[in-house]
C-alpha cells in the first residue's frame, strides 16, 4: 500500500514534518510519498494547495494525509475543503492548552524556531564551529573542552551526529576515526585516554558499511566487506576491553542515536 502525504505550513515547515514524520513511522507497513509544501501564508497559495492535494486525490483514488502547522484562521478554513484526511497539529494541542492555561495563543508563525534568544542562537552556533573543528580527529588539542568525543569506524556516523548533537542541543561534540591504519595496534591515543570519561563508542553492521564505503569508493579494499567486518570487530573489542559504552547504528536514525547518547552519558542540552 501506498499513501501520499503532504507537510505543509505557512513558516518553514519543520514543526509540520517533523511531527507528521514521527506518527507516520508508526505504520511501518505502508509506503509513504512525501511531500513538504512551506510558506503557504496567502489565500493564493492556500488556493493553489487544495487544487494540488485534490489532483493526488484523483490521480490516486485516495485521499492524502494532510499535516498542517497553518495559524492563519482564512487558510486553514481555505484547506479544510481538501478532499484529504487533515490532522491539524496547532488546532488539536493549542486549544487543550489555551483552556488549561486560561491565555490565548498568539498563533504567530515561526515562534518554535525564533531566534529570541541570542545567547541560545550562539551556543548552536559555537557548537557546530566546534564539531567541525574537531572532526575526524584533525584536532584533539581541544578535547578538555569537549562535552563528548565519539569514535568508530570511517563511515559509522559519527560526523552527522557531532553536528545534529552540536545544532539541536548546543552540545560540544568531537569525533575520533580508527582507520585501517591503526588496526595493527589499536589503542587509544594520549589525547582520548586523558579524555576517557567523555568518550563514547559508535559501531554498525559490516554489511551496511560496505554499502555506504562502496557508494564513497566503489569496488576498493576500503569498500570490501571483509575489510569492513574486520575493522568492526577490532573497535568493538577496543570498547569492550576499555569499558567504553558504544551502540550499534544501523537501524536508528542520527535523532535517535544522539538522543540514545545523552541519556547514556547523563549530558543535558546547554539551553532551554
Amino acid at each position: 500500500m501506498k499513501r501520499t502525504a503532504f507537510f505543509i505550513s505557512d513558516g518553514t515547515g519543520i514543526t509540520a514534518e517533523t511531527l507528521g514524520q514521527s506518527l507516520l513511522a508508526q505504520f511501518g507497513n505502508i509506503e509513504f510519498r512525501r511531500l513538504t509544501r512551506p510558506y503557504i501564508d496567502s489565500v493564493e497559495k492556500a488556493q493553489a494547495m487544495v487544487q494540488q492535494i485534490n489532483a493526488v486525490a484523483e490521480a490516486e483514488n485516495m485521499r492524502p494525509i494532510v499535516f498542517d502547522t497553518i495559524v492563519n484562521n482564512k487558510i486553514r478554513d481555505i484547506l479544510a475543503g481538501a478532499n484529504a484526511f487533515k490532522v491539524d497539529i496547532f488546532s488539536s494541542f493549542l486549544s487543550p492548552l489555551e483552556a488549561e492555561l486560561n491565555a490565548s495563543s498568539s498563533y504567530s508563525v515561526g515562534k518554535s524556531h525564533a531566534i529570541t534568544h541570542t545567547n541560545n542562537y550562539m551556543e548552536r552556533i559555537e557548537a557546530v564551529n566546534f564539531a567541525l573543528d574537531n572532526d575526524d580527529g584533525a584536532r584533539t588539542r581541544h578535547y578538555n573542552s569537549a562535552d563528548i568525543i565519539l569514535l568508530g569506524v570511517s563511515r559509522c556516523g559519527k560526523t552527522p551526529t557531532c553536528l545534529y548533537m552540536a545544532m539541536q542541543y548546543g552540545i560540544r561534540a568531537a569525533n575520533y576515526p580508527f582507520t585501517e591504519e591503526d588496526m595493527e595496534r589499536l589503542v587509544l591515543s594520549p589525547a582520548l585516554r586523558d579524555n576517557k570519561d567523555k568518550l563514547f563508542g559508535l559501531t554498525i553492521d559490516p554489511d551496511r558499511l560496505a554499502a555506504i564505503r562502496h557508494e564513497r569508493k566503489p569496488n576498493s579494499r576500503y569498500a570490501s566487506y571483509a575489510q569492513c567486518e574486520f575493522e568492526v570487530r577490532e573497535v568493538e573489542k577496543l570498547f569492550q576491553r576499555e569499558g567504553i559504552n558504544f551502540i550499534n547504528t544501523t537501524q536508528f536514525s542520527v535523532e535517535e542515536i544522539s538522543a540514545k547518547i545523552l541519556v547514556e552519558k547523563g549530558i543535558e542540552r546547554r539551553f532551554k
